[in-house]
């Protein structure tokens, strides 16, 4: 495998030492995946990208804290960049932010939920049985305000929930993509949680807090990403 990670984010500088950044997180976790090649990591934000896309199996785009209908230089510049990929037909693989581009590069509406902010662990209905054989649910750490609000034309509902209609979506041989994060760890969503404590108001950072006991399977999608890549 040689993946190409465009990670839209730095970390803040309390967990940086510890998480590297989400490129980083990524291929450890897709390393445990049974992942193994080559992971060149380019960071968005600074402008960073490969000479050429041609020699990579499959794109992943991260989350980043900002928004994908931003109009920030370097987001339009990463949509570019996207929409040419999604045009040369290159494998996609995208994560929350990474997600909510991909869907609106697709002709999709993406925006500030109406239900407001999705974190802690979080739970989905799967929709494709053949990617994860007798699975029907799979749960997640989430981290997001915005979301995709109708399926992109051409792909298929991978997973949903009330919360999040739009979970995750592909297209056969081309794109994967999922709203929530595999690559998160509980310390990890509890710092982030802990950063908003004050907006979310006590209760919900309870609820939030003390759902990260029961677990997630990051592990299991990201067994699917690297199927999806290698396939």
């Amino acid at each position: 495998m040689k993946l190409c990670i465009l990670d839209n984010d730095f970390l803040d500088p309390a967990v940086a030492p510890t998480y590297v950044g989400y490129g980083a997180m990524f291929e450890r976790l897709l390393r445990q995946a049974g992942a193994d090649g080559t992971f060149d990591i380019f960071n968005t934000v600074k402008g960073e990208y490969p000479a050429s896309f041609d020699p990579y199996d499959a794109v992943l785009l991260t989350g980043s804290k900002a928004d994908s209908f931003s109009q920030e230089p370097w987001v339009l510049t990463l949509k570019d960049k996207v929409q040419a990929l999604l045009k040369s037909r290159k494998k996609l693989v995208g994560v929350c932010f990474g997600h909510q581009l991909i869907a609106l590069c697709l002709g999709a509406k993406v925006g500030r939920a109406p239900q407001g902010w999705g974190a802690g662990r979080m739970r989905y209905q799967w929709l494709a049985p053949e990617l994860a054989p007798g699975r029907e649910e799979v749960a997640l750490l989430a981290s997001h305000q915005d979301q995709v609000f109708a399926l992109p034309s051409g792909t298929r509902l991978l997973a949903t929930s009330d919360f999040c209609p739009v979970a995750a979506f592909g297209v056969d041989g081309q794109v994967f993509c999922v709203q929530a994060h595999p690559e998160f760890v509980e310390d990890y969503s509890a710092f982030l949680l802990n950063k908003r404590r004050t907006m979310f108001g006590e209760e919900r950072y309870q609820a939030f807090t003390q759902s990260l006991a029961k677990g997630h399977e990051g592990l299991a999608v990201a067994r699917m990403m690297v199927a999806f890549v290698n396939a």
